[in-house]
């Protein structure tokens, strides 16, 4: 009886060691996982223990013991498997399937990115967000001694906004214990264009995050929801009326055991209730932004551009080998997150071939055979521009500007602020322009293009046309520096914009003063070529009864 007792005893001793590591390890119960087969090698070595334990095996009986033989054997087994598995899925044998993984076109410069409005571009990177983000929360006092700003700060579109948002977590285990029945609170929201950065506050705080412990920890939570899931990693998101969610994608293995990875599914889980729902990945909801991530998108185009003529190609000849270049950035287009990065030969790295667009949602690729300088160079050319002031370029982020590609970067100082903004020519990178704000570096930008010939300005083929009449109503204003007078006259809805620098005698007119105006018609104001007037009639007769 006491037999049978110290068996049971040691048999649940192993349930309960496994279970404890399948609670903290939370392999897949997936063979495509390398956990699982982890997990298998330990229960392997568990059992062979035990065996040796039960039986009391020497050191001689050990090697003639057939029981043990056995459950070596099938150890040995499971690591020949894996091994095997991960050799036959390895590029080394599957070149030409890891090249089609991804499908990428070709795609139009000018049609496709559409030139962005000075508010919608992206102005800072994610250090800078993390920055502001970090700021913002030490300023709000009434939560700053219990929570912190997660470090993920995902990338959305959020109302037709770029965004960075990043949970609050707990600031320890204790701050946990103590907030665990309310929840988090809230997240932070940075406008990536105009850096405004919010705290939004929750009605209900979130109880499944990467921070909770047990079983609202968000890893768990899944785990056991979708014990065959492989996951990739988590990105937090909010929908259009700012639901946090959490959005999960699940591996798909396309190529044997453990390569060719892609997405299949994601699961969407809320932050606040828990509550899960799956989907494939053609049926994820439009305000999804990241079913995959920049890494993998990266990696699969790098399998698409050096596995075209075989894997050894790759490695010692490297003919037509393309690469992406060190780091990537985003651009926001038709309210999908595109992952942008510059592509360029493997064997000549001083200059792109072009860049290539990839779409975080659907996976759809384009590339653009736009020859240029890397953004390494873009960025050491900008820093050339300010190098008294020791600023740092980001990585650059590209732009349509007049139909010209451009890489637009931001300059920032040793405290990481943003201090000035950067415009270079991609296929020209030593035409560089600074400025202090966004406008004014596009507009030496601009002035950079017509001096160097990349630009023409258009041909004015408007007709000259003449009025003659009493000025109404005159109006002064400042363009760009320099002193505008508008001008209505009898007869005429029109503007007519008088530059001050061109038509000085502007000052000596006003309402009623009649004048003869020569301009060009333009959308908003007419554009005055010459100006003549005479004083108000019935001020020149009395001038002349003063005289007499």
């Amino acid at each position: 009886m006491k037999k049978v007792s110290k068996k049971i005893l040691a048999v649940l001793a192993v349930i309960v060691l496994l279970g404890i590591y399948y609670y903290a390890a939370l392999p897949a119960i997936n063979i495509h996982s390398t956990e699982f087969w982890i997990f298998l090698v330990i229960l392997a070595a568990a059992a062979a223990l035990i065996y040796i334990r039960k039986k009391k095996l020497n050191r001689y009986e050990m090697k003639e013991s057939k029981g043990l033989k056995s459950i070596l054997g099938v150890l040995v087994l499971i690591i020949v498997v894996y091994l095997l598995g991960s050799l036959l899925s390895s590029p080394i044998v599957n070149a030409k399937k890891y090249q089609q993984l991804m499908n990428v076109e070709t795609g139009e410069f000018t049609k496709d990115i559409e030139e962005l409005s000075f508010d919608q571009i992206p102005l800072l990177d994610r250090d800078s967000a993390t920055l502001l983000g970090n700021r913002k929360m030490g300023s709000m006092v009434d939560m700053v001694s219990q929570f912190e700003v997660d470090e993920l700060y995902s990338q959305i579109n959020y109302q037709d906004r770029p965004v960075r948002v990043s949970p609050l977590k707990y600031a320890s285990v204790i701050k946990w214990f103590t907030n665990q029945d309310e929840g988090i609170p809230a997240y932070i929201k940075i406008d990536m264009a105009t850096q405004n950065t919010e705290l939004v506050k929750l009605e209900k705080g979130m109880k499944y995050t990467t921070s909770d412990h047990f079983n609202r920890n968000i890893y768990r939570h899944l785990r056991f929801k979708y014990p065959t899931y492989i996951f990739d990693n988590l990105s937090f998101e909010v929908d259009e009326e700012g639901t946090p969610y959490w959005v999960c994608p699940v591996k798909k293995y396309n190529i044997g055991l453990f390569g060719g990875v892609t997405v299949d599914r994601v699961v969407l889980c809320n932050a606040v209730t828990g509550e899960t729902i799956d989907y494939k990945v053609k049926d994820v909801p439009q305000w999804v932004d990241r079913v995959y991530s920049a890494d993998l998108l990266v990696q699969l185009y790098d399998y698409y551009g050096t596995l075209k003529h075989g894997y050894f190609n790759s490695v010692l000849g490297q003919k037509d080998c393309l690469a992406t270049t060190d780091g990537y950035n985003y651009l926001a287009i038709n309210d999908d997150v595109w992952v942008y990065t510059g592509v360029t030969s493997i064997t000549g790295d001083q200059s792109n071939v072009g860049f290539v667009l990839m779409n975080q949602r659907t996976m759809e690729t384009k590339f653009y055979g736009v020859e240029g300088a890397t953004e390494a160079s873009a960025m050491s050319s900008a820093e050339g521009q300010v190098q008294n002031l020791k600023y740092v370029a980001t990585f650059p982020l590209l732009l349509n500007i007049s139909g010209e590609p451009t890489y637009f970067i931001a300059l920032k100082d040793d405290a990481g602020l943003v201090k000035k903004y950067a415009m270079v020519n991609v296929q020209k990178y030593q035409i560089v322009a600074i400025g202090d704000t966004v406008s004014e570096c596009e507009s030496v930008y601009t002035d950079l293009m017509y001096e160097n010939g990349i630009k023409e300005k258009e041909k004015d083929t408007r007709e000259v046309q003449t009025i003659t009449a009493p000025i109404t109503k005159i109006a002064q204003g400042v363009v760009d520096g320099n002193s505008h007078y508008y001008v209505m006259v009898e007869g005429s809805d029109a503007i007519f914009d008088v530059s001050v620098v061109d038509f000085i005698d502007i000052i000596r007119y006003n309402v009623g003063d009649e004048v003869t105006i020569e301009y060009k018609e333009g959308e908003k104001s007419n554009t005055v070529m010459s100006l003549n007037g005479v004083k108000n009639k019935a001020d020149l007769q009395n001038s002349d009864t003063a005289n007499e």
